[in-house]
């Protein structure tokens, strides 16, 4: 008889649940490292429950990848014994780039991995042709880049308001643009050659907020965005919601009562209309405030001691948290985040927002950690998520 063939010792090729662990366990120690670094690989092991085998395993993973770094000064226990050299996040080599596109303009910028920024750059509409405005961005971007020698991007992140397919990398309707249907992913990614990640910017701030904000370890939050567009967020365990196609968090159309903004719905009194930068300028240049329609004249006229400008802003802060209370009743979250321009400036402003939110909460009701770069932060945001959810297959030479 034939002798049967022997197949040459070759490991097998891992199955999809151990790739999906081995990422999982990556997230979770660059994660440990972000919040805790510079931090001992034993206590890495000690936050996340992993084996200390597993940790140094994971730690020189994401050391080649060049996501972490030994600490300079290595850490002695209770002075006897090897000293620990802790791991730090390695902040030096990387970047995401991040776009915003708002109604009046586009903000583009690049972060950090601990979601700094790095540079940025506001371009202002000239049209809103979706072709014309990503293809602007891709620009500022290359441009950005070429600033800064030795960085590496790992992806561009774009939030954008109205519905936005997260999946797809879509912009599936933005009434205030004119925009539908719009491939942002495919259209953004031809122009710069990187990964692209598309979702909307109450979503994107969440992620921002969970990764380096104050809401970090909350084990349920919510934002609410308030500028042009009015939309909002919510994440239990470190997940946000998305809904079916991403449409979750669409409140533009709530009933405010009192409200007589007309809605290009039909309706009068809805909650974007009510709170929209447009209605507040509207409402600014009639009373005399400003002559443009740009909200930080108000907040500008606000502080120059203009009590119009202060009641305009206290006003809608007021309503802002009466949205807000609307939303505690329903979601019950541990911490809310809110992004609106009076409860950034003036503490009278947010003491308006929490009042009318409701005293007898017991959630904390923030403004944004980002009140000097939150639609840049918004944008990177969208990209980091993505980097500290699966290091291994967001980071070049990730295997």
């Amino acid at each position: 008889m034939p002798r049967t063939a022997v197949s040459p010792l070759v490991p097998p090729a891992p199955r999809a649940a151990d790739s999906d662990r081995l990422r999982t366990s990556a997230s979770v120690v660059l994660r440990s490292v972000l919040e805790h670094g510079p931090v001992a690989r034993s206590t890495v092991a000690r936050l996340t429950g992993l084996s200390p085998a597993s940790v140094t395993e994971h730690c020189a993973r994401l050391t080649g990848l060049g996501l972490i770094r030994e600490s300079a000064a290595p850490r002695r226990s209770n002075g006897v014994g090897r000293p620990h050299v802790p791991v730090d996040l390695d902040d030096t080599g990387f970047l995401v780039g991040g776009v915003h596109v708002a109604v009046p303009y586009t903000t583009v910028a690049l972060l950090d991995l601990r979601g700094r920024v790095v540079a940025r750059r506001e371009l202002k509409h000239e049209r809103t042709d979706p072709r014309w405005v990503l293809a602007r961005a891709a620009g500022a971007l290359s441009e950005l880049l070429a600033g800064v020698p030795g960085r590496r991007p790992l992806g561009v992140g774009v939030a954008v308001g109205g519905w936005v397919d997260r999946e797809t990398g879509t912009v599936v309707e933005h009434q205030l643009l004119g925009w539908r249907e719009v491939p942002v992913r495919e259209l953004l990614g031809a122009r710069t050659g990187l990964p692209v990640h598309v979702d909307g910017h109450a979503r994107a701030l969440v992620n921002g907020e969970r990764l380096f904000g104050r809401t970090r370890g909350s084990r349920s939050v919510l934002h609410l965005f308030v500028g042009n567009v009015v939309d909002a967020a919510f994440a239990t365990n470190d997940e946000v919601h998305h809904g079916p196609r991403s449409a979750a968090g669409a409140i533009a159309h709530l009933p405010v009562p009192g409200g007589t903004e007309p809605c290009p719905c039909g309706r009068s009194g809805c909650l974007q209309v009510e709170l929209s930068e447009r209605t507040l300028c509207r409402r600014a240049r009639a009373a005399g405030v400003i002559g443009s329609a740009n909200p930080m004249h108000v907040v500008a006229a606000a502080a120059a001691g203009d009590a119009v400008a202060r009641r305009l802003l206290v006003e809608r802060s007021r309503t802002t948290g009466r949205a807000a209370g609307l939303l505690l009743d329903v979601l019950n979250p541990e911490t809310v985040v809110v992004t609106e321009v009076g409860a950034l400036h003036f503490e009278e402003c947010l003491g308006a927002l929490r009042e009318a939110a409701g005293n007898r909460r017991t959630a904390a009701v923030l403004p944004t950690s980002f009140p000097d770069s939150v639609l840049a932060v918004a944008g990177g945001s969208v990209a980091l998520d993505v980097v500290f959810r699966d290091p291994l297959g967001a980071s070049p030479g990730a295997i």
